[in-house]
């Protein structure tokens, strides 16, 4: 019998949103890859043992560009019918005037830069109706910055939807789809403990509206509930 079942690799997954998105797409039947950074025992852990082997594990950390490569000649044999990056740091509200240069660039690296890189070299194991998708936020919206606040956080978001943007157009013959998701304001280390929602609220949502648009080509910035994100 021929196994249909899906492999999704969900790159950031050793936590909360990553984490949460892993262990969707094992209740939902689907092979999963995570990726953590570094050697460290993470919740991706427990959760790969009582996966039945459905759940394996990759070392990433993707500001280094020879480990994209190197994970991308290790998976080279397999087809991925969802990519997911998962990856945002903050470092603190703030005023743009203040930011560090080194501050800066850490965190357009690590928010914009990376994941269009994973997106770029991995895009050739992407089944060619899957689907690339990365972890935005509402806060890289411009017509939505009605209060500021977040300068840096908000720019690296900015910069990774025009990226995304740029990437869709690069390849708008691609059949693939392609999803920038804003999975709302999660009560995570980055969202703060007074965050409207769970992760138990927000995956979910973000794992049905992936999946609603699968198989639609082009490109896509959604909320967790399946609503238009404005740019």
């Amino acid at each position: 019998m021929t196994d249909t079942r899906k492999t999704a690799l969900i790159v950031g997954a050793s936590r909360t949103l990553g984490l949460g998105l892993a262990a969707e797409y094992l209740r939902r039947g689907w092979d999963v890859i995570g990726t953590v950074r570094g050697s460290r025992r993470t919740g991706l852990h427990d959760l790969a043992e009582a996966s039945g082997g459905r759940l394996t594990i990759e070392s990433l950390e993707m500001t280094e560009p020879e480990q994209i490569s190197a994970l991308r000649d290790r998976l080279a044999r397999r087809t991925l019918d969802l990519l997911f990056v998962n990856a945002a740091i903050t470092r603190g509200d703030i005023p743009i005037g203040e930011v560090p240069t080194d501050m800066f660039t850490e965190v357009m690296i690590t928010n914009a830069l990376s994941p269009m890189r994973v997106a770029e070299s991995f895009r050739p194991l992407v089944a060619p109706t899957g689907t690339i998708g990365i972890m935005s936020s509402d806060q890289g919206s411009i017509s939505l910055n009605d209060d500021g606040g977040q300068d840096l956080y908000r720019a690296s978001k900015s910069a990774l939807n025009q990226l995304m943007r740029s990437y869709a157009a690069r390849y708008a013959e691609d059949k693939r789809t392609l999803l920038l998701m804003d999975p709302g304001w999660v009560r995570t280390e980055l969202g703060g403990p007074d965050a409207d929602l769970s992760v138990e609220e927000s995956i979910p949502g973000v794992a049905e509206t992936i999946e609603r648009h699968r198989g639609e080509p082009g490109l896509h910035f959604l909320d967790y509930q399946g609503q238009a994100v404005p740019w």
